[in-house]
């Protein structure tokens, strides 16, 4: 099993919400107010009067096969909007209570 954690705009939160929707997958956890900044060349998203727009995340845990699946959604959502910004990031899933 693995682990996938979306960081996006909040502009976002619908297209990625129907992603997981498309994908049938039912279980994660969501934040919706997350500050942070691109590696790359992402604006800051602070919530603040300087960079008022806000960032949200979600994580879910998955079966390996589905990994492919989500992160090519994720790169043409993000090919789409490279102004919002979407990364996901991939952990390896050891043990579940």
């Amino acid at each position: 099993m693995k682990s996938v954690f979306i960081v996006y705009n909040q502009a976002l939160t619908d297209r990625v919400n129907y992603l997981l929707d498309q994908l049938k997958i039912r279980g994660f956890t969501q934040w919706g107010n997350v500050n942070g900044s691109g590696t790359c060349d992402g604006e800051p998203r602070m919530g603040s009067h300087t960079w008022p727009e806000m960032n949200s995340a979600i994580m879910t845990v998955v079966e390996d096969e589905m990994v492919p699946l989500i992160l090519k959604y994720v790169e043409k959502l993000d090919n789409v909007n490279k102004e919002n910004g979407i990364r996901a990031f991939v952990w390896d899933i050891t043990a579940v209570y």
